[in-house]
């Protein structure tokens, strides 16, 4: 029996969660023709009837090659809900029709905003594809570690804002029973999160004499990380710059860019305000450390931590770059079109620091690695 059909034997296998994951396109085109979807109740009633019901079916179609790995089943929901979400940007921009229109009326409609839009865009994208990645690796038994945790990062940073973003916008109004479906997308990510932060690295038998030499170079040996110093302290003043922009900060700089350059910070939704708090708040802290990271051999945590924030700022970027150009955004709120090369610019910028400040970490891992030589020889000292 092949491997890759979605049978009781192959179910683990990553050509059957895709085509489980696909069936998000017949179910949902069913539902939305059904006449009883228009009580918001029964919207999230049927929601959480639909997720479960893809539980039982994955419990009873792996049953002849069960998954070793539990998140196996985490992960082939959320490529279901990932498909769902692709649809529904589909769908609002006019590229297809007859799908979600009841849950867009009765179930979330502040998706149909900017950043609702574009959240549903990568996650129909982006995390699909991880997730498939991730998928396949479980069932091949191979290390998903790097890419468990950008997939946390991304999910995480897209939860934080638009779960408070819902409720004190100006959709806050608007907010229906179908908004408990967002909460396993908050809990699930967090215990996925414990279980690949305790996965081993691919990378943890690199040659102690390797990790020695490595620790010997100092900052000016190491032109990269000078580099990436630089772009930190950048990162630095601008997270904190445009969190006092959220703050309303009155000087006449912050009156003067956020007018000429970046006017989706004062949209009424909110979501920009609170991404920008979430960004002062949470990654702040973390470019201030990894500061430390690069100056001092050792961090081990530099590792796992650069992964998790390079895919939260990868979100994070996405959603504010798209929702500040995008459409169904306000065109008083949109990127002014002198300052359109400015705008963009700088915010990519800012997001490839943190893709490359991750890529460097786990390219070249030897320097962040505890140095077990070194370790061994002075406790012999000691001794």
């Amino acid at each position: 029996m092949p491997g890759n059909t979605l049978t009781a034997m192959g179910l683990p296998e990553p050509t059957g969660s895709f085509l489980l994951s696909l069936t998000a396109v017949p179910i949902s085109y069913m539902v939305n023709s059904m006449s009883s979807v228009s009580d918001p109740l029964v919207v999230a009633g049927i929601g959480v009837l639909v997720l479960l019901s893809l539980l039982v079916m994955l419990f009873f179609f792996v049953q002849g090659n069960p998954p070793k790995d539990p998140l196996f089943y985490v992960f082939a929901i959320f490529s279901f809900t990932s498909v769902i979400d692709l649809i529904i940007w589909m769908e609002e921009d006019g590229y297809i029709s007859g799908f979600m229109e009841f849950y867009m009326k009765e179930g979330e409609p502040y998706l149909r905003t900017a950043h609702g839009m574009l959240i549903c865009l990568w996650d129909g994208t982006v995390h699909y594809f991880l997730y498939l990645v991730m998928l396949g690796a479980i069932a091949r038994g191979k290390n998903y570690k790097t890419v468990g945790l950008y997939w946390l990062g991304s999910l995480l940073m897209s939860m934080l804002v638009f779960l408070p973003g819902n409720v004190i916008g100006k959709y806050g109004t608007e907010v229906r029973p179908a908004f408990i479906l967002n909460v396993p997308y908050l809990f699930l990510p967090i215990w996925a999160g414990m279980r690949i932060f305790r996965e081993k690295h691919v990378f943890t038998k690199i040659p102690a004499e390797k990790v020695t030499t490595a620790h010997s170079e100092g900052i000016f040996q190491r032109p990269v990380d000078i580099a990436l110093i630089l772009y930190l302290l950048a990162a630095i003043t601008f997270t904190l710059f445009r969190g006092l922009l959220a703050l309303d900060c009155p000087s006449d700089s912050c009156f003067t860019y956020i007018y000429q350059y970046e006017p989706y910070i004062r949209d009424p939704v909110a979501y920009p305000k609170v991404q920008m708090l979430v960004n002062m708040f949470y990654l702040l802290p973390f470019l201030c450390v990894s500061i430390y990271g690069l100056l001092t051999p050792g961090c081990t945590w530099m590792l796992d931590w650069s992964v998790v924030y390079a895919g939260a700022v990868a979100q994070a970027q996405f959603a504010h770059i798209g929702s500040s150009i995008y459409h169904r955004t306000p065109y008083t709120y949109r990127v002014p079109r002198e300052a359109w090369w400015e705008f963009m610019i700088l915010n990519v910028l800012y997001t490839l620091g943190m893709q490359l400040l991750a890529y460097r970490c786990v390219q070249n891992p030897a320097y962040f690695l505890k140095d077990t030589k070194q370790t061994v020889e002075e406790g012999k000292k000691q001794n």
